[in-house]
């Protein structure tokens, strides 16, 4: 089955579903040399990053100008390929790994994107400069971490009345319970869990926080203390 066809309920037009093709050449190109991703089959790369990435639209928190930051961006996934469907989002990709930042600064130049810019830094010692701090409309992360540490990272970068869009699987649940303290601590407050079927009978989760208020200023904490000893 063709990309156009896994897409086509994203109404994706030809121009984007060619840069989605140039985007997977290069990505699989640069993957013989440095490990991006260990999905390799180009059917595999439409569905579980493509697919994966464009489901976030299926929540209605992305279809404006809003200004969004992809934490632990990786390969560029959602990011690069939320700015590919919606080139009004202002994205900033941030990923702690300078060899990927090279790699995605490579696609946002052959694509030719605007409005999208890359960091090189951890979101724990970001998210207390204040150029960046409670600076964007929207924070997303996929396959991060667990969703207690993963508020500490996002949440600080998020405008109050912003949203944090967490990328889950089919343990959310778990991880909610174990989060309730963290979104309380943080500012945060649920605000629905979004449900996506992927082809290939993959069930992935969206959980939306909405920043409610202001983020204490001691978070994100240092020394590794959101992953090591999570609120």
């Amino acid at each position: 089955m063709s990309l156009a066809k896994k897409i086509e309920d994203f109404n994706l037009n030809s121009e984007s579903a060619k840069e989605l093709e140039e985007y997977k050449d290069i990505l699989l190109e640069w993957n013989q040399k440095m490990n991006l991703t260990a999905i390799t089959k180009s059917d595999e790369v439409d569905i579980k990053h493509f697919l994966d990435s464009l489901s976030l639209f299926k929540a209605d928190y992305l279809n404006g100008s809003q200004s969004v930051i992809d934490i632990g961006t990786g390969a560029g996934f959602p990011g690069i390929v939320l700015k590919v469907y919606n080139k009004n989002l202002k994205i900033t990709l941030l990923d702690s790994l300078n060899k990927r930042i090279l790699f995605l600064n490579e696609v946002i130049d052959k694509l030719n994107l605007k409005n999208i810019d890359t960091i090189h830094g951890r979101a724990e010692e970001l998210g207390r400069k204040l150029e960046y701090r409670e600076a964007f409309d929207v924070a997303t992360s996929r396959a991060v971490a667990n969703l207690s540490t993963l508020l500490e990272y996002d949440l600080p970068f998020v405008k109050v009345g912003g949203y944090l869009i967490a990328m889950k699987g089919p343990e959310y649940e778990v991880e909610l319970e174990k989060a309730s303290k963290a979104i309380e601590v943080l500012g945060g407050k649920l605000e629905e869990v979004v449900k996506i079927d992927l082809p290939e009978e993959i069930t992935h989760y969206l959980v939306v926080i909405k920043k409610i208020k202001s983020t204490p200023f001691k978070y994100p904490r240092a020394g590794g203390k959101p992953k090591n000893k999570p609120l």
